[in-house]
């Protein structure tokens, strides 16, 4: 007989009314009543043109013929079963998500809340390229390649979603102060200053001391640098260790801020707003999978979150 043509429905009631010797105890295990399991047995009957029970009034007896089909279907059904729950347990393939983001930003910022994300989605795997070049955001699939910047929107050829702006201001280790007390700008050029030199993909001066000096009102201030990393999490070690002061961009050193190995010497005061934000940049068209759905929701819920405590503190 044809695999197609086999009675699967009547084949399972003969073999539970095989198994238990009842067709009552079999419509119980099947969950239907015991004249649809009877009506199923006679249909295998009448396919097969052979009695397969002897209908006796306390119950049925298997034939022969009955006990040889029975070894042989709950056979099958065993191996058809086995079968399910082996793809059933198989592993899926994970979604892939591949993000972009400059090393400090995916360091300092990302990667602390990033375990968040990865904790919701365990079949979703993060790729993260520290890199300061735009990659170009694409679906792949079922994921993504996104690509976390800062600059100035709009990026040419893409989409970006804003995250947050940025306030830079100084911070130090709190050991510093106690040495030397900071009241007023000025104070800082008698101090070990620290400078993250960096530029923006396709141009743009990243604001600097400066900046900040003219900012605070002592535009002819010539501050002394003396240290300049490439990084911005270089600098700030240098600053927890209390060999400087470095101005800082609020969405590096956030953490740090609050766990206190590092102070702001002037509080909510002297912010140097700058005129570049953190975005998400994604492909200029379509519509994202369902896991990169997520994490973009995700990351504009972060994103959100970060400013209401930003700006709380900043008053």
């Amino acid at each position: 007989m044809k695999v197609e043509r086999l009675p699967l429905n009547a084949l399972r009631a003969f073999s539970e009314a095989a198994r238990t010797g009842s067709f009552k105890t079999a419509a119980k295990r099947l969950g239907v009543t015991p004249g649809a399991v009877s009506r199923q047995v006679k249909h295998l009957e009448h396919r097969l043109g052979i009695a397969l029970f002897e209908r006796q009034a306390n119950g049925v007896r298997l034939r022969e013929a009955g006990r040889l089909l029975a070894k042989d279907v709950d056979a099958g059904l065993a191996r058809i079963a086995e079968g399910i729950q082996q793809i059933a347990e198989r592993p899926r393939p994970a979604t892939t998500l591949r993000l972009s983001a400059s090393p400090s930003f995916s360091q300092l910022w990302l990667l602390p809340r990033l375990a968040d994300f990865q904790a919701r989605e365990e079949r979703v795997e993060i790729t993260l390229d520290a890199d300061q070049g735009l990659t170009e955001p694409a679906w792949r699939g079922g994921g993504a390649s996104l690509a976390l910047r800062y600059g100035r929107a709009p990026w040419p050829g893409v989409r970006s979603l804003e995250l947050f702006g940025e306030q830079l201001f100084p911070v130090c280790a709190p050991a510093l102060l106690e040495r030397a007390p900071i009241a007023v700008p000025a104070d800082l050029l008698d101090h070990d200053l620290l400078e993250v030199d960096w530029r923006l993909p396709g141009g743009g001066e990243v604001p600097g001391w400066r900046h900040w000096f003219t900012a605070a009102g002592l535009p002819m201030a010539r501050p002394t640098v003396r240290s300049h990393y490439s990084l911005y999490s270089l600098a700030l070690d240098q600053a927890i260790a209390g060999h400087g002061i470095v101005l800082a961009s609020e969405a590096l050193v956030a953490d740090r801020l609050a766990s206190g190995v590092l102070t702001r010497p002037f509080g909510s005061e002297y912010r140097l707003p700058s005129p570049f934000t953190y975005a998400l940049v994604l492909p200029a068209t379509g519509e994202a999978p369902p896991a990169a759905r997520r994490f973009i929701d995700w990351l504009q819920a972060e994103a959100a979150d970060f400013r209401r405590r930003t700006d709380a503190v900043g008053g």
